[in-house]
């Protein structure tokens, strides 16, 4: 299986502190705050013993991380990631990038032994045991099996049944004597192992992973919040090694691959996107993997303000081509930030509205409480004419009479339907795969999507989203362009596109190119909001209005959870305010 390589030479521990840390002279040095959670946490304090403190300094223990400390240029941080796991960010010296290393509750022990010898039993004594539940909890189940088996000589309470609750079959079991971090040590593989991912699982925890990728032999890399990219200690020193890894973590996810369909790709528990190809005839650098962690409360329109991916004015756009029904597709090139962004701009949607999201991997959250989520049909089957696809889905949604229906991504056969959708009448958000509003139209009109270029202008709003280098040298989002396709001219073969937004690279600041010139804004939307004739540049007052609502309620109020912005909205818009 995977080893954990570290990026120095491991020191020698002098105890376990199975007696307290109070005459531990490493700990007497720590910090409050990290002899705090050493003491909580014994085996942060024994992997301190390994690390070479005085070459590498004392590392910063912080609770929580801000985005200041991306800059650091030689960070020594660590932080809880949870599950009584904690991740160290070590500058490298030797590498471009800096080293994530987990601190698992099992990091100084050797319990290989120990699982072995507890798993022989469990095998052993499977007829004696009761029978597994599939529908039950199984983590409760699996702890409450290696309490049956594994023991430490101190007596525990007898469990009180619920109501209506079997009775557990009492069998005589010899239990394997262990001490009690090494009972607490198994029990914590065991989930990680046969419930969780394995060496992965400290990385899914972690809330500030997005991306887990294993490119072939060797390290495990992910995409940190903060610190960006970052090289994990998990490394597959073997080609043998990461195929039997692939292949259970294939198993695991209920998603076998074998050399004849070597490519798979699902959802894990927590809703975080998996990608797996396996075997060496199509990888040549080994089986490999990548992980789109889920983030379980979505980024919100005011997280992006603090990201500076936009600003006021650009949302008070949104809100109104968004609010008043209009189509918009998000575009740009992969990992540009175009799901977060239509997924936190679904606040701006009447609170009553209905919605159908259609994906082929389920990443679209909506606040909305009348939301229907579909999803294509994934499972490998004989027969897959029968399988449900993205365009059965839309073109059902055709018929349930809603307000707004959102595709995850258009890439196929599915983005005519969108456009016919448009066509008679209904919103259609999605997200697209293209650089420039031209290059979206050039995909769009040509094979397999084929829309009629006479349709194109049903097509209101292109926001375009980039991973940009800032004026600083460091790495962003940036919604880099706000475009409004007015319309196609047959004869000339062209299209009429205004700019309404731009971003300058210069300075990392946003234009409203279209301010006094918006074609959507002045023809379309002024005349739903009653703004007619000559009233109809009062709308530009409403863009600033709507602007200064948005940054009192983020600034002055400390508004940012994407739920709680959809109920002050939807407040707002009950009392005629937004």
């Amino acid at each position: 299986m995977s080893q954990t390589h570290l990026p120095f030479a491991p020191g020698a521990t002098t105890d376990n502190h199975e007696n307290g840390v109070n005459n531990c002279e490493l700990f007497k040095k720590l910090p409050p705050e990290l002899q705090k959670q050493c003491e909580a946490n014994l085996h942060l304090l024994e992997y301190l013993h390994i690390v070479p403190i005085d070459e590498v300094g004392m590392p910063e223990f912080h609770a929580e991380l801000n985005r200041k400390m991306g800059e650091s240029k030689a960070p020594n941080y660590i932080y809880p990631a949870g599950e009584g796991i904690f991740i160290h960010i070590l500058h490298d010296p030797k590498d471009n990038r800096h080293t994530y290393i987990p601190i698992e509750p099992t990091f100084t022990q050797d319990l290989s032994e120990i699982m072995a010898h507890v798993e022989s039993r469990c095998i052993e004594m499977s007829e004696d045991l009761d029978d597994f539940d599939p529908e039950g909890d199984r983590k409760i189940q699996l702890l409450e099996y290696i309490d049956r088996i594994a023991a430490t000589g101190v007596k525990t309470p007898p469990v009180k049944l619920e109501k209506g609750e079997k009775k557990k079959k009492i069998v005589n079991i010899q239990q394997i004597k262990v001490k009690p971090r090494e009972l607490s040590g198994v029990k914590y593989l065991f989930l990680r192992d046969k419930l969780g991912l394995g060496m992965l699982q400290p990385l899914i925890v972690d809330p500030y992973i997005e991306d887990i990728s294993c490119s072939g032999m060797g390290h495990v890399f992910v995409e940190h919040k903060i610190f960006k990219s970052l090289k994990s200690t998990i490394v597959f020193t073997t080609l043998e090694e990461l195929d039997e890894f692939v292949l259970r973590l294939a198993e695991q996810i209920k998603k076998p691959v074998t050399y004849k369909e070597p490519i798979a790709d699902a959802t894990l528990p927590d809703g975080s996107r998996i990608n797996i190809v396996y075997g060496r005839d199509v990888s040549k650098r080994g089986s490999n993997f990548t992980i789109r962690k889920f983030n379980e409360t979505p980024v919100s329109i005011f997280n992006l303000i603090d990201f500076g991916s936009l600003n006021y004015q650009m949302l008070a756009y949104l809100s109104l081509t968004v609010g008043n029904g209009m189509n918009l597709f998000v575009s740009g090139e992969t990992a540009s930030g175009k799901t977060t962004l239509l997924n936190a701009i679904t606040t701006f949607i009447h609170p009553l509205a209905k919605i159908i999201t259609i994906e082929d991997t389920p990443e679209l959250q909506v606040p909305h409480k009348n939301w229907i989520r579909e999803v294509v049909q994934t499972t490998k089957t004989d027969d897959t004419s029968n399988a449900v696809t993205m365009f059965d889905l839309l073109k059902a949604a055709l018929r349930q009479r809603p307000n707004e229906i959102m595709v995850g991504e258009i890439r196929g056969a599915e983005g005519n339907i969108a456009f016919q959708a448009m066509q008679t009448g209904h919103s259609v958000m999605a997200t697209f795969h293209a650089a420039t509003t031209e290059k979206l139209i050039q995909r769009i009109t040509n094979n397999p999507i084929s829309v009629p270029k006479t349709y194109i202008d049903n097509l209101n709003v292109v926001v375009l989203t980039s991973s940009v280098k800032l004026p600083n040298g460091k790495s962003a989002r940036r919604v880099i362009g706000i475009n409004e396709i007015v319309s196609y001219d047959s004869a000339t073969e062209s299209y009429n596109i205004v700019q309404a937004f731009n971003w300058d690279e210069s300075t990392d600041t946003f234009h409203f190119t279209g301010y006094m010139s918006s074609y959507l804004l002045e023809s379309r939307i002024a005349a739903k909001m009653g703004l007619a004739g000559r009233q109809k540049r009062r709308i530009y007052d409403e863009i600033e209005r709507r602007a200064k609502i948005l940054q009192k309620l983020h600034k002055e109020q400390g508004i940012t959870d994407f739920y709680e912005i959809l109920e002050v909205l939807g407040k707002a818009q009950k009392e005629g305010l937004f």
